[in-house]
């Protein structure tokens, strides 16, 4: 896979990505959208997503401060995504945590066509039936092999499921498993959601939606690897790993790409 091309790609057409995002991370998830390339828009709006949607070339929902009016916005919102034939992110956060978390994300997958179903393990692993625990935000457990689990979705839901971990694995008719990142990603609030910001970039340009994320979470895991080495703490590792996004090169991530396809 030419990782380095789909970067470039994003970078050479900035795609607007349309989120309707949650509220802790939403400035570092437009951030993090604009540092790689793409042009970020957070419109929740009932009243103005469908039209917002009509002219972005990527969709990202993320559940993670949830109201059921937000939901409302986003089926709308999916809805005309789907007309138009852009790919459609969900970032599931939280699901398992609480009924209502669970059901709206249901609610979500039964209402619209989504092409990319994003979550920790426990989070995906709730969606695919298993037993799972899910601590807030937090990943507590997870009956099943994750890659099985993964597949599992994908199949029953016809969409790319991506797994984020220490190992990310990414599943529909063919499975990678990006071993790129840094322990550091989890000392900072909004790396998940920002990851979900940055496939959605990728899939904007790359209709093969599997290999769209599999680019994006390599190149997002270098960013954060390059990051730590010049980090003191949190604060300095956060302003590092925009910065390293933002002079990610050919060179760079063809040294240090951990992509394994099975």
């Amino acid at each position: 896979m030419e990782i380095f091309e789909l970067l470039n790609k994003v970078r050479e057409t900035k795609p607007l990505v349309h989120h309707i995002t949650n509220w802790v991370t939403i400035y570092d998830c437009a951030n993090m959208t604009r540092t790689f390339g793409a042009l970020p828009v957070m419109a929740h709006a009932p009243e103005e997503v469908k039209e917002m949607t009509n002219i972005a070339s990527a969709l990202v929902l993320n559940i993670g401060t949830l109201t059921v009016d937000l939901i409302n916005a986003m089926i709308i919102a999916a809805k005309q995504a789907n007309e138009k034939g852009i790919p459609v992110v969900i970032d599931a956060v939280g699901v398992g945590a609480t009924k209502l978390r669970t059901n709206k994300v249901l609610e979500i997958l039964d209402s619209v066509k989504v092409d990319i179903i994003k979550g920790n393990s426990s989070e995906i692993g709730i969606l695919a039936g298993a037993k799972a625990e899910t601590k807030g935000v937090e990943a507590i457990s997870v009956d099943g092999d994750l890659v099985k689990l993964a597949k599992s979705l994908a199949e029953q839901r016809q969409a790319t499921v991506v797994i984020t971990g220490k190992e990310d694995i990414i599943a529909n008719k063919e499975v990678y498993i990006c071993k790129n990142g840094h322990d550091m990603m989890g000392s900072i609030v909004g790396t998940g959601c920002m990851a979900a910001s940055v496939i959605g970039s990728f899939a904007a340009v790359e209709k093969d939606y599997a290999k769209a994320a599999a680019a994006a979470l390599t190149c997002y895991g270098i960013a954060g690897e390059l990051a730590a080495k010049e980090s003191k703490g949190p604060g300095s590792y956060k302003e590092n790993f925009y910065d390293e996004v933002f002079n990610l090169n050919e060179q760079k991530v063809k040294d240090m790409a951990k992509l394994e396809e099975r």
